[in-house]
């Protein structure tokens, strides 16, 4: 299994001549990403986790299913056709891949802002992508973590609490997009010291073995 960071939260997967996409949002490269996609999961409907447009004009090219909350239906628009709800606890298979969905809610930004549907995935058993939220999976030895480590919605001591109680072999910098040099200097050491985890922060392009 072949994975590809990119920016932000977005996730490419290859694995047995499937490719499975992640959350292709704004704020990361998502016609590259998704080029000759089989499968996307989305966590939730943001559009730093959802680049509509991007979506809609690889549909044009190749059709493909999309995986994500019901409720995901009204963002999508004309490409809720493509949608296949998922609930919280349920497996599946996108691209040929085990997927299994985790959560479903997305983390509280502040009181007055609506809380809505987001879900974590598990894939292949072995990498999970939590989308904007802090939950953690059950009876589940995580290898691989991407893990959000910065967002409106967070709180340092919150994540690195997240990360150790996944406990994963090794965790990944995820939702990093809003940070700056300074911010990511101080994080990485941070997380790196903390964690309790092998803590690595990927540029944008990344490929690493799953």
């Amino acid at each position: 299994m072949r994975l590809t960071k990119y920016a932000h939260s977005c996730l490419r997967i290859e694995h047995d001549g499937g490719v499975l996409v992640i959350d292709p949002g704004v704020f990361s490269d998502p016609a590259e990403a998704l080029d000759g996609v089989d499968a996307v999961l989305i966590t939730h409907e943001h559009p730093d986790h959802l680049d509509l447009a991007a979506v809609n004009q690889q549909l044009a090219r190749r059709p493909f299913a999309i995986h994500g909350p019901a409720s995901l239906a009204g963002a999508l628009g004309d490409a809720a056709d493509v949608l296949r709800p998922v609930a919280p606890g349920e497996s599946f298979t996108a691209a040929g891949i085990p997927v299994r969905a985790h959560g479903g809610r997305h983390a509280v930004i502040h009181p007055d802002i609506p809380v809505i549907d987001n879900l974590g995935y598990l894939v292949n058993e072995v990498v999970y992508h939590p989308g904007d939220a802090l939950f953690v999976p059950e009876d589940v030895e995580v290898d691989t973590l991407f893990a959000p480590i910065h967002a409106p919605w967070s709180k340092f001591s919150e994540v690195v609490d997240f990360i150790r109680a996944v406990a994963p072999r090794r965790v990944f910098a995820l939702h990093d997009a809003l940070l700056n040099d300074n911010g990511y200097m101080v994080l990485d050491r941070q997380y790196t010291a903390l964690s309790g985890s092998e803590y690595q922060r990927l540029e944008p392009g990344t490929r690493i073995d799953g």
